[in-house]
């Protein structure tokens, strides 16, 4: 933004400095004139016929009291430039990080030392801003050239598939068709879950009462000839957990969750368990699933009133604590993680989740099973 130059922060504490400093001496000598001229008499003798009279002390002390006046005010001025330099440093510190960042290097940090203080605490977060910005800067490009290598790939498939088309003609058609709405169908899932993405992040859409055990239960049953055919036990349990939010988002959210548990299981034999419950300020709910490492929390869901939980439990391999802190990001899949081809999604499935729980004011934390498998706990503000 363009501004007219004016005087600098230096320079308007120097002369606030310099001015208070002259007043405040200027003030001192008045009163030490003032008690000075009362008691000194205004005749020739002075007092009791010795002592100088009003016309000799005037004479004499007010030289003395412009030269003293003169020295405070250099004084001032020159302290007050030093003092007003030294306490303006950090912020100096600080505009040169600004600018820095302005120009496209987010990796610099202040780092000011000294103890704690209003500069200290500005240093303190702007380095915290501008790791958040660093973060989500990088998350968005890595987004970015992810979501155009998904996007490239399908294209390229059909592609592939015309030109192989076009120089066979004897080529089976009813082959090619299947394969080409195969790679379609692909193409476009993927093209609404980046929709269904940026829609969560925006957080634009109409809030209503929803109850997350019904929801639970609308993805169970959905999702049950899947967990049957790989023989997979799915659960719902709980009771009612009411909230406030887009009903569309909720639903999706869940049925992320709990298609997630369900492909990402033991080949035969697993476990998923859906539960919901409302808790309410000071109750202390311990999930199963022992302690873990929480990946992706916001929001202030549980400061006040009754929380909506929702925990998506499932078995399957064991995860390391640091590989289940990506799997919220987009693309990320997890490694050795049992899936079929026809349920292998487009790597969006958790980050959709984490992008819904943050428009809802909520919290999701990923804990990794000490047995294998995943715990997923949803907290989202209770509907009032």
């Amino acid at each position: 933004m363009d501004r007219r130059r004016g005087l600098s922060a230096r320079l308007k504490l120097t002369l606030s400095y310099a001015g208070f400093l002259a007043v405040a001496g200027g003030l001192l000598l008045a009163v030490v004139w003032g008690y000075l001229l009362r008691y000194v008499p205004d005749n020739p003798q002075g007092l009791l016929g010795v002592s100088p009279n009003r016309w000799l002390l005037v004479r004499t002390f007010f030289p003395a009291a412009a030269v003293a006046m003169a020295c405070l005010l250099v004084f001032g001025l020159v302290g007050g430039w030093l003092l007003a330099g030294r306490m303006l440093a950090p912020l100096t510190q600080i505009r040169d990080a600004a600018r820095r960042a302005e120009d496209g290097s987010l990796s610099h940090r202040i780092r000011m030392k000294g103890r704690k203080d209003e500069f200290r605490e500005l240093s303190d977060a702007f380095d915290a801003m501008l790791g958040k910005l660093e973060s989500h800067v990088g998350e968005q490009r890595r987004f970015a050239a992810n979501a155009s290598h998904e996007l490239r790939t399908p294209l390229a498939i059909s592609r592939t598939l015309l030109d192989v088309a076009r120089k066979d003609p004897t080529r089976d058609r009813e082959e090619l068709v299947a394969r080409l709405q195969a790679v379609n169908t692909r193409a476009i899932d993927l093209t609404e879950a980046l929709l269904l993405l940026s829609r969560g992040d925006t957080g634009t859409f109409t809030r209503e009462r929803v109850d997350l055990s019904l929801l639970a239960e609308e993805a169970a049953e959905t999702l049950l000839p899947l967990a049957e055919q790989r023989r997979i036990t799915l659960d719902v349990t709980g009771g009612v957990a009411r909230t406030s939010g887009s009903e569309e988002l909720l639903l999706r959210m869940v049925t992320n969750l709990v298609q997630n548990a369900v492909v990402h299981n033991v080949p035969t034999g697993g476990t998923v368990t859906v539960h919901t419950e409302t808790v309410h300020t000071g109750a202390v709910h311990a999930g199963t699933g022992g302690a873990g490492t929480g990946a992706a929390g916001t929001g202030g869901a549980g400061t006040g009133g009754a929380t909506s939980v929702l925990r998506v439990e499932n078995t399957g391999p064991r995860l390391p604590p640091e590989r289940v802190s990506t799997l919220t990001e987009p693309f990320q899949r997890g490694a050795e993680r049992v899936r079929t081809d026809e349920h292998a999604g487009v790597g969006l499935g958790l980050a959709i989740v984490r992008s819904v729980v943050r428009a809802h004011g909520g919290s999701l934390d990923l804990t990794p099973r000490p047995t294998g498998g995943l715990l997923v706990t949803v907290r989202l503000p209770g509907a009032p």
